[in-house]
């Protein structure tokens, strides 16, 4: 701003220059989960608890999630180098339906040792639909990635996963369970598998 003040004929293009040379890059803001103070106790507990855990103990672990897929969504403002000619030119444009294009909801898990089952949900998943997706393709991914004993599932804390009918069904089959910070999507390294 001093800068504009001192010298007026400041162009929109000197200013770009400068924040560049300031270090500064134009990006969007990434979408963060909104937290609570008690969720900022429960995620700084959680890393507390883990901090010294060796990296052996985090290669058990089976991660989990589920994510929707937009069909020609537009998550994000996706930018291109043109001339102002070529607006239109199909190199330059990002095609759409109209009333967008539907979607899809996938659960999937990966563990060090390689990728599990990929499940795609039809309808609207509620508890006994999550377990019978763990069932016919949690353990198979277990059993198919040979994770022997001691391994660690991890789901987050979604309802359907924390319900009673859940957790006793878990119990049943044996299985340890990570016990998961709310609000905490970013922690899970499946995020970086979906955004892939």
């Amino acid at each position: 701003m001093r800068k504009v003040r001192d010298q007026p004929r400041t162009t929109r293009h000197d200013l770009v220059n400068d924040l560049k040379r300031a270090g500064t890059t134009v990006s969007r803001k990434p979408l963060v989960p909104l937290l609570k103070p008690a969720h900022v106790q429960a995620r700084l507990k959680f890393a507390n608890d883990h901090l010294d855990d060796p990296e052996e103990e985090w290669e058990k672990v089976m991660w989990s999630d589920e994510t929707k897929i937009e069909l020609f969504g537009l998550h994000s403002t996706r930018r291109v180098w043109r001339k102002k000619k070529d607006e239109y030119n199909p190199k330059n444009t990002i095609p759409t339906v109209k009333h967008g294009g539907g979607n899809i909801i996938l659960w999937g898990c990966f563990s060090a040792k390689g990728t599990g089952r990929l499940h795609h949900i039809e309808g609207r998943m509620d508890g006994a639909i999550y377990r019978e997706i763990l069932a016919n393709n949690l353990l198979p991914s277990v059993r198919a990635l040979k994770m022997g004993r001691g391994w660690v599932f991890q789901h987050d804390t979604d309802p359907k996963h924390t319900a009673r009918a859940t957790k006793e069904w878990l119990r049943k089959k044996h299985l340890k369970v990570l016990e998961w910070p709310s609000q905490s999507p970013d922690l899970n390294p499946i995020e970086n598998l979906w955004r892939s």
